[in-house]
């Protein structure tokens, strides 16, 4: 049996120091190799691994490693532009010429470097599934790079909009209408599915099973997409997956997420990441303290940037399970039970020296603590991890499937305390030890997605469809600038395009 141990509140010891050094000088520990931790919470010292099928497919598929759990890229515009998560400025720390303010503060314009790194990784994604297609492959093999395909193609959409559907290897593409794309990603979901393995699919690959999540997820979206509401279609693909008897929700919510949790019960599309033939997960470089590498005994430091909203973190319930398992927070404690200390510590900060990882964040910029807010750990750390995490990430899995058809069946009906939704809510509550509703209503059914969500990738998304993209949050005015629903195409692109892209409305 595994156990995965969370670093969370204990007691509050306050202690004194009397000097000063510079923080980013390398932090060392003098551990023996066969140290057995006695601290609760110092992470897990084993992982499994599993090898992708040896299919001529992992050119394609491996693309997913880049963006989906790092810095940068496509994580990063999915989260710190809602209210999940946040990149404080802490001095001199983390201000990067602003954009993660920007960012947050829904300011961003067309030159911030992650939408154009997120481009560029969805496309050469994209050029590598059209090569291995115009190489020649099997009915299976054609319909999973056709359906991986279309996931890049449904996160341009979702993002941008407006993109160039490009399906021949060295030929260009007008660019299409968001309709089209959401047309051309149907279709070729709808034409593979046939051809697609059936059943659960094999490590690291999509079934038809995958396929149907993925529908279910786009038809929900819909009305945000085209206008055009499609929630039957939604409910018909989600039974196509909860029908199919394949999927369960496992019993204990952290372990969908931990280092060990290759082939979990609730995947069913997942990125196989592994710290040295998958890299590209960085969540505990991202969010720990730069000495929060002494609690894992972690290969490098990491680098303090994200954590989330305290808001956001109070909206769980402290007997909701879902809570102790997404985040790190309260004092911290190297794997000896000693308190961990910065020792570059703002002296304005009433906790000192040792680190307190508080829910309350004292403001954005630009002297925001450099230990304020819980901090992103649903993807649970490993005890002498290395900067490239091993934990899977589900792409889908079969929670949001549940969820996907409670809320179409609550938009299909016009009642969002409608009997099944109900039933379907509660199914995934219950795995959380979390009270059961008797009623919902749009806003608690939106913060119920946000909780069982959080870190992965989904927010943003939500928050368009649930009309509430722009609303006040904390160091975030509202505003009502319907464009801002997508993002700017990347000035690069649209340079390099030969007037070929246009900007999306509303944007310089």
């Amino acid at each position: 049996m595994k156990h995965i141990f969370k670093l969370f509140a204990v007691a509050l010891t306050v202690f004194a120091i009397g000097a000063c050094t510079d923080l980013e000088e390398e932090i060392k520990d003098g551990f023996t190799e066969d140290f057995d931790p006695n601290n609760p919470g110092v992470g897990v010292s084993n992982n499994v691994n599993k090898a992708q099928p040896n299919d001529g497919l992992a050119a394609a598929f491996n693309r997913l490693f880049g963006g989906t759990a790092g810095h940068n890229g496509y994580f990063s515009i999915q989260e710190v532009s809602t209210d999940e998560a946040v990149i404080t400025q802490k001095g001199g720390d983390w201000f990067d010429g602003g954009i993660w303010l920007d960012m947050h503060r829904h300011q961003w314009t067309s030159t911030h470097p992650a939408l154009n790194n997120f481009w560029n990784t969805a496309y050469g994604a994209i050029n590598e599934c059209n090569r291995l297609i115009a190489d020649g492959q099997d009915a299976a093999g054609e319909a999973q790079l056709r359906t991986l395909r279309a996931y890049w193609y449904w996160r341009l959409m979702d993002v941008f909009g407006r993109v160039k559907i490009v399906t021949t290897p060295g030929v260009d593409a007008p660019q299409a209408t968001r309709a089209e794309v959401f047309t051309f990603i149907e279709t070729e979901l709808t034409q593979s599915i046939p051809n697609l393995p059936s059943g659960r699919q094999e490590y690291g690959r999509v079934s038809d099973m995958g396929a149907y999540a993925f529908l279910s997820r786009m038809y929900l979206n819909a009305e945000a997409y085209i206008g055009t509401p499609r929630y039957a279609d939604a409910i018909a693909a989600a039974d196509m997956v909860i029908n199919s008897g394949v999927y369960s929700l496992t019993d204990n919510f952290g372990s969908v997420f931990g280092p060990a949790n290759v082939d979990d019960p609730e995947h069913i599309w997942i990125v196989p990441f592994d710290e040295q033939t998958g890299g590209g997960m960085n969540f505990s470089q991202m969010t720990l303290h730069y000495p929060s590498q002494l609690t894992y005994r972690l290969a490098e430091q990491p680098w303090n940037g994200y954590s989330t909203l305290e808001e956001f973190y109070n909206s769980y319930a402290d007997t909701d399970e879902r809570k102790a398992a997404s985040f790190l927070a309260g004092p911290q404690f190297d794997v000896n039970g000693a308190p961990i200390l910065d020792l570059a510590f703002d002296p304005a900060d009433p906790d000192g020296a040792p680190i307190n990882y508080t829910p309350a964040i004292n403001e954005l910029a630009p002297s925001g603590s450099r230990q304020a807010g819980a901090r992103m750990a649903k993807f649970s750390f490993k005890l002498k991890g290395r900067s490239n995490m091993d934990n899977d990430y589900p792409l889908f899995r079969y929670a949001e499937v549940i969820m996907n058809k409670a809320e179409a069946q609550a938009r299909l009906t016009g009642n969002w305390s409608d009997a099944t939704t109900l039933m379907l809510v509660n199914m995934v509550r219950d795995r959380a030890g979390a009270t059961a509703y008797t009623s919902l209503d749009a806003g608690e059914f939106l913060a119920e997605r946000g909780r069982e969500f959080f870190q992965e990738s989904l927010r943003r998304t939500d928050l368009v469809r649930f009309d509430r993209w722009g609303a006040a949050w904390w160091e975030k005015p509202s505003h009502s600038d319907d464009f801002r629903k997508v993002f700017p195409i990347p000035n690069e692109q649209i340079l390099a395009s030969n007037g070929t892209l246009t900007q999306n409305s509303g944007y310089n």
